[in-house]
């Protein structure tokens, strides 16, 4: 399954910039969002990076590429990227699923506002808390010990994403997440699939339970852009 991550840099712009690496002890099964991975395949490992919220790069997926190429990484794998250091990333197990989130809720919106660039105006308190910490990207990475199938794959990354609501509700922010989120999901590639990943199922709900606390804890302190807080 997956290692630890680690917690790495690599040398851009003349900046040290943190990343965190998982690598798999044998190919693993995933459903991304993500800008490098995206989709359903057999993934090796995933990097999820930090970068400077001057971030100007069209092409992230060939950026993403190029990092796993400096790591050494081997095969295909998921790439994410966020302005948060990585190394603030939190971590919970529950029922043997893991989960790993990075949260940055500087840009919350509400999914189905009626101007999707503009998030629906939070109480007072909230407004606050987000011009406090601008820097907006919630990664969530879930491994699950048991082989899913294909639609409960699909299912799961529901269920994150509604697990992800829930606790950026209970923060006091008038928001489902943000504009540039990622969810990935690993589970083996062999075994006897299960077929659901909603909250009520066998897996569902222990990731549910999981990742609603990886953001709550995460997002409950202010959180500082990486970029404007690195010493020089």
């Amino acid at each position: 399954m997956l290692t630890e991550p680690t917690l790495t840099s690599r040398h851009e712009d003349g900046r040290d910039v943190p990343l965190l690496v998982w690598r798999a002890d044998r190919p693993l099964l995933t459903v991304s969002s993500a800008p490098l991975g995206g989709g359903i395949g057999v993934r090796h490992w995933v990097v999820n990076a930090t970068v400077p919220m001057s971030y100007h790069r069209d092409d992230p997926a060939d950026h993403l590429a190029e990092l796993a190429e400096q790591l050494g990484l081997d095969g295909p794998g998921v790439g994410l990227l966020t302005g948060v250091d990585v190394a603030e990333v939190v971590a919970r197990v529950d029922s043997a699923v893991r989960v790993w989130a990075t949260v940055g809720l500087g840009t919350p919106v509400q999914a189905a506002a009626p101007d999707p660039a503009v998030a629906t105006p939070a109480p007072a308190p909230a407004r606050c808390a987000a011009s406090a910490h601008r820097v907006g990207t919630v990664n969530i990475v879930v491994e699950v010990p048991a082989r899913l199938g294909d639609a409960a794959l699909v299912n799961a990354v529901a269920t994150a994403t509604e697990a992800k609501a829930q606790a950026i509700r209970e923060l006091g922010l008038a928001a489902t997440g943000t504009p540039t989120d990622a969810v990935t999901v690993l589970c083996p590639a062999d075994g006897e699939p299960s077929a659901y990943g909603g909250p009520r199922s066998a897996w569902g709900a222990p990731l549910a339970r999981a990742v609603h606390a990886a953001v709550l804890a995460g997002g409950a302190g202010t959180v500082v852009p990486w970029s404007e807080r690195r010493t020089a």
